[in-house]
């Protein structure tokens, strides 16, 4: 693709994701690599003709020392040659990570983030580009196919997500790099994508690679019309719930809730958009929320019977005769208020120090594929022991001597009828952190209330 042909296209791009109007301020992220070097080289080119206002953010890690300092100079020193105005930031990311039981990943992207919405606002520019293109959205695709995501996670990176827009989706990293070579544009390597320890950098450095040479060629081409046509069909099912919740619910009944007789003749995929509909207006973060609760959800069997369930972020849903409610786990108890647990998931980090507090647990999430519980005991709840062996808790709670009097107040978190906790005594066998682990589940229980002799929030 020659130079022009690349600016004619990330134009029409634009231009079709109705990502500008005229007047806006745009900041360009732009690390010195060489896709954001070149969505720097084509805004400003198309500046004048979008009526846009350029700005540059630039952000230092801290992370690879003086090849860190070279890419904030080089960026510095293209703005100026550009005569666009540029921001930079240096953050501790590795520090920031390990407060926050983060990835280094996870953390950069977050301190990204948070620089760049401060950045825009100081310089009140309306939208953010980022530098994502076609392979980056195809290798998205794939890690949400395997981590078996839906229609939502297929529909891999949205060309624009509130102020956030991406013009190069609509192009490749060879693209890229041909348009920059031809136009004798150079740029910074990071050495950080080449090496595997990073999921996203073996889809890119090895599976790819191989399924193009040995498959299809134009298989990035494919996946990215694959992921094109599930973003379409899920705007247009979300959009659906949303006539149906309006169309169907009376006044009466309260925000988070749908008569189960609606939801009950919705075919299966409507079911789950509907449920997600209702999160939708009972929280703002649904980042934590997965198919497999969903999945749970939608499972609960009514009055009888597997009529709760927990969500993480502190939400709860109860089927009941009428109506399917999720709320927040404000009020909820059993018998007494009931502490809430506090789950976060990430991935592990090279050095692991498993926590020792008592009411902090760190589990397998790999291992976890059903929806987790926290409640009181029940009939057949079990743990799984060193060796593989199978305990029931009430034989457990003989042993242990337990009160029988606090035994049907004390909380538990379960995968159906396995226990991978009880909140202040053990947990499964089965669940434990192994060399293995690559996703961490972490369990906190902190309400400052007396449960099981102690005191529930964990020592800070």
């Amino acid at each position: 693709m020659d130079v022009q042909a690349m600016k004619a296209r990330v134009l029409d791009f634009m231009k079709s994701c109705n990502m500008t109007e005229g007047g806006d301020g745009v900041l360009a992220a732009v690390s010195g690599g060489a896709d954001s070097v070149c969505l720097l080289f084509l805004l400003k080119e198309l500046s004048f003709g979008l009526g846009i206002r350029l700005w540059v953010f630039h952000l230092n890690h801290g992370l690879r020392g003086r090849e860190a300092d070279r890419d904030e100079a080089f960026v510095r020193a293209l703005c100026a040659r550009l005569d666009v105005p540029f921001e930079s930031a240096r953050e501790d990311t590795g520090a920031f990570a390990v407060e926050n039981g983060l990835s280094t990943e996870e953390a950069g992207r977050i301190l990204r983030y948070r620089h760049l919405a401060r950045c825009a606002e100081a310089h009140s520019c309306q939208k953010i580009a980022t530098a994502h293109h076609m392979d980056d959205n195809t290798e998205t695709v794939l890690m949400n196919l395997f981590r078996g995501s839906g229609l939502r996670g297929l529909g891999g990176i949205r060309p624009v997500r509130g102020k956030i827009i991406r013009p190069l989706l609509c192009v490749t990293r060879e693209e890229i790099e041909d348009y920059l070579t031809a136009r004798r544009i150079s740029w910074c390597e990071d050495a950080t994508n080449r090496e595997m320890i990073y999921t996203r950098n073996r889809l890119r450095n090895e599976l790819l690679p191989w399924v193009e040479k040995y498959m299809n060629r134009r298989a990035a081409e494919h996946i990215q019309k694959a992921s094109e046509m599930a973003a379409q069909a899920d705007e247009y099912l979300r959009l659906r719930a949303g006539e149906i919740l309006s169309a169907e619910r009376s006044p009466g009944i309260e925000t988070g809730s749908i008569p189960v007789s609606v939801l009950d003749r919705q075919p299966d995929i409507m079911k789950a958009y509907l449920v997600r509909a209702l999160l939708a207006e009972t929280t703002e973060n649904e980042k934590d929320i997965t198919e497999r609760h969903i999945r749970a959800v939608l499972g609960l069997g009514g009055p009888g019977g597997g009529t709760r369930a927990d969500l993480p972020g502190g939400l709860s849903v109860v089927r009941g005769y009428e109506t399917l409610t999720i709320t927040r786990n404000e009020e909820a108890s059993v018998g007494e208020r009931m502490p809430e647990p506090v789950f976060r998931v990430f991935s592990r980090k090279k050095e692991l120090e498993i926590p020792k507090n008592r009411y902090t647990k760190w589990f397998d999430y790999d291992k976890i594929k059903d929806m987790l519980s926290v409640r009181t005991r029940k009939e057949g709840d079990f743990f799984l022991l060193p060796g593989g062996g199978k305990k029931t808790l009430h034989r457990y709670m003989i042993d242990e001597k337990i009160p029988r009097g606090e035994r049907d107040r004390l909380l538990l978190v379960a995968e159906g009828s396995h226990i991978l906790w009880l909140i202040g005594y053990r947990i499964s066998e089965y669940y434990k952190i192994t060399d293995a682990t690559e996703n961490i589940l972490e369990v906190t229980i902190c309400k400052g209330e007396q449960h099981g002799g102690e005191d529930t929030c964990p020592a800070q």
